[in-house]
């Protein structure tokens, strides 16, 4: 068969990120099917490249990959929605070809994106063994998929959804991404490379999606393993000079993340690398391998400053244990930016105005502060309107946190959040997630929000 793969994901800021998920079920196909790689990533017009090359290659299955539901900048959820459903009314037009939906941005809602996109199939969670399956069962004129887990199809017009099967992926077993297939624009402009050193997360963080994307299961790939796909990266794609590491959480089992970095360190891997880390299972020994290994910074989901909050939100840590962490990336010369969620279920305004007060105390190399917002919003208007005012009093505390703490970066403010420093930064020949430069920019432009 013909498959055509679409990556729809457009999102550039702060950096636009390989489609690394879609490029593993790519390389999980048999090499029976013709393969085409459409990303749409840099296109002006992404639905004028899509209809042509419909009609160009007229394949059999399009599968198109949905990365996010919201945007870096925290914009309206109908954004993305309303393109994602203009990608599916495209193929519908110019094809008479199936239509297969996955991804992260899938994954979180399934049932409510089958209903809202209209796509034949969609396959939630991994799509590796899922999608090869789909594919003997089309060419065997198969009407029955009900054996395939984590598929969502329509039969009878009733939305079908079979359950999650116990088998999980080990990546040491699928075939290595194909990185040769990447747009050279990823590295050239951005010079950021992705790879994934485990797969699934145990933590039981109330609003994370890593769990329904991934699992539970935490299957780990072997270190020697892992530091050779990045070598033979590194030589397909010689202009990536930044590697970030996309593990939900990349210090836990923090043994594996140890030996990851002895790894690294044996073997002289020179390029800079970044990673999300976690509180719990961070020591100091872990902080002084990781900066021996290259790594240049850390992402740290600490969420609030607000130890009844972070229990709400089930994250397993309290505030000492963030301030533990940060102490122990800044004695190894590690620098650290946290994120925070403002506004969750059940969190105050004075919530808020602690977890800010906190941030300034903590002092890291950098933060980020988000405004909480419910996926569900964009199916029920309602939740967005009944947050309207609650929202508007965070934005008043926020505006002011920003002239105490330079260091801020407040997206759904454009603070130190905008396309304009994004180029000024990348015109300096800097690379690797921008946070790590904000000290390189003037005061009064990180203040103002450019």
């Amino acid at each position: 068969m013909r498959i055509a793969f679409v990556s729809a994901n457009r999102e550039t800021l702060p950096d636009a990120v390989i489609p690394l998920g879609l490029l593993y079920v790519m390389a999980s196909t048999p090499a029976e099917h013709e393969q085409r790689l459409w990303d749409l990533c840099f296109d002006d017009d992404p639905l004028e490249r899509l209809s042509r090359e419909l009609q160009e290659f007229s394949p059999d299955i399009v599968a198109i990959s949905l990365r996010n539901l919201q945007r870096a900048d925290y914009a309206p959820l109908e954004d993305p929605l309303s393109y994602y459903r203009a990608l599916v009314r495209c193929v519908r037009t110019h094809s008479e070809a199936r239509i297969v939906v996955g991804g992260g941005g899938f994954s979180i809602m399934p049932r409510e994106m089958m209903h809202h996109l209209g796509a034949d199939f969609g396959i939630s969670g991994e799509g590796e063994n899922a999608f090869g399956e789909l594919l003997k069962a089309l060419r065997a004129g198969a009407h029955d998929f009900s054996s395939i887990g984590n598929l969502h199809y329509f039969r009878h017009r009733e939305l079908v959804s079979v359950p999650a099967g116990k088998r999980f992926v080990e990546l040491d077993r699928l075939p290595p991404p194909d990185c040769s297939l990447v747009d050279p624009r990823y590295y050239r402009e951005f010079g950021i490379d992705s790879i994934q050193s485990k797969r699934g997360c145990h933590f039981q963080c109330d609003y994370c999606t890593y769990p329904l994307i991934e699992g539970r299961s935490i299957r780990r790939r072997d270190p020697t393993r892992f530091v050779d796909e990045i070598f033979e990266r590194r030589r397909v794609q010689p202009k990536a000079d930044h590697v970030f590491i996309v593990d939900g959480v990349f210090n836990f089992p923090p043994q594996h993340a140890k030996a990851i970095c002895r790894e690294m360190i044996r073997r002289g891997f020179d390029l800079p690398w970044t990673c999300y880390t976690n509180p719990l299972g961070f020591d100091r020994e872990l902080a002084e391998l990781m900066v021996e290994a290259g790594c240049a910074g850390i992402e740290v989901g600490s969420d609030s400053g607000v130890d009844a909050v972070l229990d709400r939100l089930k994250k397993g840590f309290h505030v000492d244990q963030i301030q533990a962490l940060h102490e122990h990336a800044s004695r190894a010369g590690l620098p650290d930016c946290h994120s925070f969620i403002l506004g969750t279920a059940g969190e105050t305004l004075d919530d808020v105005r602690h977890s800010l007060e906190f941030c300034v105390e903590l002092n890291p190399f950098a933060a980020i502060l988000g405004v909480w917002s419910d996926y569900r919003e964009v199916f029920d208007p309602n939740l967005t309107s009944q947050r309207a005012s609650f929202r508007e009093g965070m934005g008043e505390l926020l505006v002011k946190k920003a002239g105490e703490f330079l260091r801020l970066v407040i997206p759904t403010l454009g603070i130190n959040f905008d396309s304009r420093l994004f180029r000024l930064l990348r015109r300096s020949g800097l690379r690797g997630p921008l946070w790590q430069h904000l000290d390189r920019v003037s005061p009064r432009r990180i203040a103002s929000g450019c």
